[in-house]
């Protein structure tokens, strides 16, 4: 008995390590993409691919600002670098790492290989407004 409810409180810690206004993070789709631009909601794109050592060092401080409150709204899309390359090419990027962000259609700005937590965590608030 006692080592189930050590399991369920574990489970459940874990649950809440997630804040409900954390930003969700989906595989970019293009009707996705739209849906999001037409209903004007602050939108990251991050242009990802799995062998690259700058990605991997964004991934971690992009999870911990997607979980700030002031970020509740954005749309995350992860673009496959490898996989989707008429979607970096539609987008304009040759280069895995970069970030772009949108407020509904328009774009608000973009980087390229950026690692610095504090410059992201500017490029992100530019998809607020």
């Amino acid at each position: 008995m006692h080592r189930r409810f050590l399991m369920l409180a574990a489970l459940l810690s874990s649950a809440m390590l997630r804040p409900a206004w954390a930003a969700d993070v989906t595989p970019y789709e293009q009707a996705a993409f739209a849906a999001a631009e037409t209903a004007g909601k602050p939108i990251l794109v991050a242009i990802h691919a799995s062998w690259c050592p700058v990605c991997a060092k964004q991934r971690p401080i992009l999870s911990q600002l997607e979980q700030q409150p002031a970020f509740k709204d954005l749309v995350v899309f992860m673009v496959d670098f490898d996989s989707q390359k008429s979607v970096v090419a539609a987008l304009g990027a040759s280069k895995q790492s970069t970030l772009i962000v949108f407020h509904g259609n328009v774009e608000k700005g973009r980087s390229v290989g950026d690692t610095n937590a504090g410059k992201i965590e500017e490029l992100l608030a530019k998809s607020m407004t």
